[in-house]
């Protein structure tokens, strides 16, 4: 594992600086990564996606837990130095690392060696949301993951319909997978220590799709939706609605009251209104 001064050391060889446009914080605290490990629910069996896997910290801890790990890291002298790390502390488990240097939000099936069943990630807290929703989309293969984010990106990933905090990464995660909050993790494990606190959050992909209708429509209509979250769906709707008639009339056969708001609907009612 890799403590403060090994981090350090590391950091300090490759001159790197952590940047906050690149969302990198290091986390330097054994017993984080080993708790993030446990509460992934890993098997033998499971080909784990890392994104942004920096220094190492949490590689380490995930290599003994999995077949194999793919690391999708965008910088060129992390990605360059990962596997050296893991053969050094882990020889025994070196093979079972691949290195892909890439962002992530550009990641398809056809750049990995592997097909990934689970991921699990320290990710960058300016792209948290668009990563994992990206990789659900095109990664089929995803069946679970655990993601550490900032805490309020937690609790929105997380947060059900009512909820203040509930709104488009809520109902467009939902549509993927049933998520949950896993736990919060505390400034002092990280190097440099962030301003904000970070929360862990996890999810299982549904069993079968919810709908087959057209997950671009959908996702219009949420973010519609949710554009000016005061508004009731009749207003918020009507721009997107075009042409496509009364707008109370769709939403009633949606079986959607017009004068809700966004905040109060399900994916499921969405879905509804989508397939209307």
């Amino acid at each position: 594992m890799l403590g403060p001064a090994e981090v350090r050391r590391l950091a300090a060889e490759l001159d790197i600086r952590p940047t906050k446009k690149l969302g990198q914080n290091f986390v330097h605290d054994p017993n984080t990564v080993r708790k993030i490990v446990t509460a992934a629910g890993l098997t033998p069996d499971d080909v784990v996606l890392e994104v942004g896997p920096g220094l190492g910290s949490l590689t380490l801890a995930l290599l003994p837990s999995a077949s194999q790990v793919v690391a999708v890291e965008i910088d060129p002298a992390l990605a360059n130095r990962l596997p050296r790390t893991v053969s050094e502390m882990d020889p025994e488990n070196a093979g079972k690392l691949h290195v892909v240097l890439m962002d992530a939000m550009k990641v398809t099936q056809e750049d990995l060696p592997a097909q990934p069943t689970a991921i699990v990630a320290n990710l960058p807290y300016n792209v948290a949301v668009p990563v994992v929703l990206h990789l659900l989309a095109e990664l089929p293969s995803l069946q679970k993951g655990l993601v550490m984010v900032q805490a309020e990106v937690a609790d929105r990933m997380a947060a059900k319909p009512g909820n203040k905090i509930y709104g488009v990464p809520s109902v467009k995660l939902a549509w993927y997978a049933e998520a949950k909050k896993a736990g919060a993790v505390g400034k002092n494990v990280f190097w440099p220590a962030p301003n904000v606190d970070s929360g862990l959050v996890s999810f299982q992909r549904h069993e079968k799709p919810l709908s087959t209708v057209d997950r671009k429509k959908l996702f219009q209509i949420v973010d519609a939706a949710f554009a000016q979250r005061r508004k009731t769906l009749r207003a918020a709707l009507r721009g997107w609605a075009g042409d496509l008639g009364d707008i109370d009339e769709l939403l009633e056969k949606a079986g959607v009251d017009p004068q809700v708001r966004g905040e109060q609907l399900s994916v499921i009612d969405f879905i509804r209104i989508a397939e209307v």
